[in-house]
C-alpha cells in the first residue's frame, strides 16, 4: 500500500478547503429558492414541550444587560434618542402601538447571547399569512428573526417563526400559538470585516424557540430584506437591537444580554 505523506501546509488546505466547499453547499443549498417562494417546503411541527414560559420567569442571569423586565422602558428609545410610545400592559409586557415607531436598545451588541419573550395576542386571531401578530428581532438592526403566530397558520417558510427572514426557514415549528407566551435564546456571532471595509466572516446565529432548535449555527447571507437578497456592507463591530412594529400588536417581555467574547478564529 502507498502511504501519501501531508505537510502541515497541505493539511491545512485539505481543511480549510472542505471548509469553502461546505460553505459553498450550505450558499447553493439556500440559494436554490426565490425569496418567499411558495413552493419552498415548510418545516415539520413539533410540540415545544417546555414548561414555564407561560408563568413570569424569574431573574435574568447576574451577568445580564436588561433591557425590558416590565417595569421601563428606560433601557430602549426609538431610534432617535425618543422615548418608546409602545403601552406597558397590565401584566407587565411591552406591546407595540401601530403608528408609533419600533423600538431599539440604546446600548449596542455584537456577540451575545440574546433572550426574549413574546406573544401573539388574542387581538391578532384572525390574521392570516404574515397578518398574525407580525414583528421581528433585528440583530444589530439588520439581521431579522421573524417573530410571527405560525401555529395553524402558514405562509412561506422563510418568513415564518423563527426563520432567519427571507433567507433561512427554522428546522422545525415549534410555536405555541395564540396568546401563549414563547421564548427565543439566541446565541449570536457577528460578521467581521478587514479594515478595507471586506467581509473577512459572516454572520451566525443559533436560535432555540421555546426550547427547541430551530437554527443550528447557521451562516447568515447578508442583511435581510423583503422579497431581496442583499450583500454585507461593513459596519460597527456592535450595533443596537431593533424590535419590529409591522403594523399589528405583538407583546415583549423578560429581555436579557449577556455579552459573549470574541471566538478566535
Amino acid at each position: 500500500m502507498k502511504h501519501t505523506r501531508f505537510t502541515a501546509a497541505t493539511l491545512v488546505a485539505v481543511v480549510f478547503g472542505g471548509a469553502a466547499l461546505v460553505a459553498a453547499d450550505v450558499r447553493e443549498r439556500y440559494m436554490q429558492w426565490e425569496v418567499h417562494d411558495t413552493k419552498r417546503p415548510l418545516p415539520p411541527v413539533v410540540d415545544p414541550g417546555y414548561a414555564g414560559t407561560q408563568e413570569k420567569t424569574g431573574k435574568a442571569p447576574s451577568d445580564a444587560i436588561v433591557l425590558f423586565d416590565g417595569s421601563n422602558t428606560d433601557a430602549l428609545h426609538k431610534g432617535n434618542g425618543e422615548a418608546v410610545e409602545w403601552r406597558i400592559t397590565d401584566d407587565g409586557a411591552l406591546a407595540t402601538v401601530r403608528g408609533k415607531g419600533g423600538a431599539q436598545s440604546k446600548q449596542s451588541f455584537g456577540d451575545m447571547q440574546l433572550h426574549v419573550e413574546w406573544r401573539t395576542p388574542a387581538s391578532q386571531s384572525e390574521g392570516k399569512g404574515q397578518g398574525r401578530g407580525n414583528s421581528g428581532i433585528f440583530l444589530m438592526g439588520k439581521y431579522e428573526v421573524q417573530v410571527l403566530d405560525n401555529k395553524g397558520n402558514d405562509t412561506y417558510a422563510d418568513g415564518m417563526a423563527g426563520s432567519i427572514y427571507g433567507q433561512c426557514p427554522p428546522l422545525v415549528n415549534a410555536g405555541r400559538g395564540i396568546d401563549q407566551w414563547q421564548s427565543y435564546d439566541i446565541i449570536w456571532r457577528a460578521p467581521k470585516f478587514a479594515a478595507d471595509g471586506k467581509l473577512v466572516k459572516p454572520a451566525y446565529v443559533t436560535v432555540l424557540h421555546n426550547g427547541v432548535l430551530v437554527q443550528d449555527h447557521q451562516e447568515v447571507l447578508g442583511p435581510t430584506m423583503h422579497k431581496q437578497r442583499t450583500d454585507y456592507s461593513a459596519h460597527a463591530d456592535k450595533l443596537p437591537i431593533v424590535f419590529q412594529n409591522h403594523g399589528e400588536e405583538a407583546h415583549y417581555r423578560n429581555i436579557w444580554v449577556r455579552e459573549l467574547a470574541p471566538q478566535e478564529d
